[in-house]
């Protein structure tokens, strides 16, 4: 079952269409993120959501009840979701315990305060009840919120760049364990981030969003290794551009020879994207491979960026485990991964190639 429907929505901002989404679908329990950079529509989306915009037509529904369409629009107190914004908007003025309380409604003041008390103990903040927000760290004030919106048992959790505020250290941790808490509870979420990793951290299905329309949906890995356009492959990571050409049937690059996919008019194609991981050293310099020289290598932990300069003057940056580290100046031969190798025909759309390795043998 979907908690959450879009059917034919469509916003608008001064005539302008902001939002324009034929179907979106939540599925209950799965934690799906709106992705896409500034302006896109993911926070319009959201608040088309909980009932704090109304849409120009179309219909949203939670759990097969009509929230919103040409005759129906229910408000936000209504719709039983919860809401979580980037700034936690915690009452200062209030303990942690009342703020976790605010919204439980219709219940006595024991009702209220016990299931306050249960939330927090959820949360690991039961010794910190009497405390105020401002006495607690981000990680704790962010865990604070998260309660307050749970609390209310709501159908859905929508969440608008939760951990922005939060460095990265803690952020990491602080979405991992929100993650694992929602998880636990079943809860049902809709989140918005303009975070790439995030989104692959944390997601069930990932939705990319440009200019108001869902350009792809799917599985972190879905997105990654199988772009339907430019956007999306330099979106979800990075790209090395290399310009090609048509020879015998191949594009042809400075990373060797590229079998054309099928369905694409090799002599069109100018241009391919390459994943830094896709392309690998040799262990030892080899004139019939593919290579050049090293102009930049950085250590960066978990791994190595390296530079390499072709005598063409183009430049690609590879990605390699972090043991791997060669000098500036030294010379290099290189093989392609063409599971990272992405072609775009001139319709847009792209193409992967799915051959593990090229130009090995």
């Amino acid at each position: 079952m979907s908690n959450l429907v879009f059917k034919n929505v469509r916003h608008r901002y001064d005539g302008v269409n902001s939002v324009n989404i034929e179907h979106l679908e939540v599925g209950a329990g799965k934690v799906v993120c709106l992705l896409g950079p500034s302006g896109c529509g993911k926070s319009t989306t959201l608040r088309l959501a909980a009932g704090l915009e109304v849409p120009f037509s179309g219909e949203i529904s939670i759990q097969g009840e009509v929230m919103a369409n040409e005759a129906v629009f229910v408000g936000p107190e209504d719709r039983r979701v919860g809401l979580m914004f980037q700034d936690y908007a915690l009452f200062p003025h209030l303990t942690v315990e009342d703020n976790v309380a605010f919204g439980l409604t219709n219940q006595s003041q024991d009702a209220r305060r016990k299931r306050a008390r249960d939330m927090l103990e959820t949360v690991g903040l039961a010794g910190s009840a009497k405390k105020y927000p401002h006495m607690l760290s981000g990680g704790e004030q962010q865990r604070v919120a998260l309660a307050r919106a749970l609390a209310p048992n709501p159908r859905i959790m929508l969440m608008d760049e939760p951990f922005s505020g939060l460095d990265v250290v803690l952020r990491n941790r602080v979405r991992d364990e929100t993650l694992a808490l929602l998880k636990e509870m079943g809860t049902t979420v809709l989140m918005v981030t303009h975070d790439p990793e995030e989104a692959m951290r944390m997601a069930d299905e990932i939705v990319l969003m440009q200019q108001g329309r869902i350009i792809q949906k799917g599985s972190a890995a879905d997105l990654y290794n199988h772009p339907v356009n430019e956007f999306v492959a330099s979106f979800l990571g990075d790209v090395n551009r290399l310009p090609v050409h048509e020879e015998g049937g191949e594009l042809v690059s400075d990373l060797g020879r590229i079998p054309v996919p099928n369905g694409v008019n090799a002599e069109k194609v100018s241009e391919i994207l390459v994943r830094p991981e896709a392309i690998r050293f040799l262990q030892e310099v080899d004139s019939a491979k593919p290579g050049g020289q090293v102009m930049l290598s950085r250590n960066l932990g978990a791994y190595s960026l390296v530079d390499i300069e072709f005598a063409s003057g183009n430049r690609v940056t590879a990605r390699v485990a972090s043991a791997y580290q060669p000098n500036v100046g030294e010379n290099c031969s290189i093989v392609l991964n063409l599971s990272g190798v992405f072609v775009f025909p001139p319709d847009g759309n792209a193409k992967i190639l799915d051959k593990p390795v090229s130009n090995v043998n």
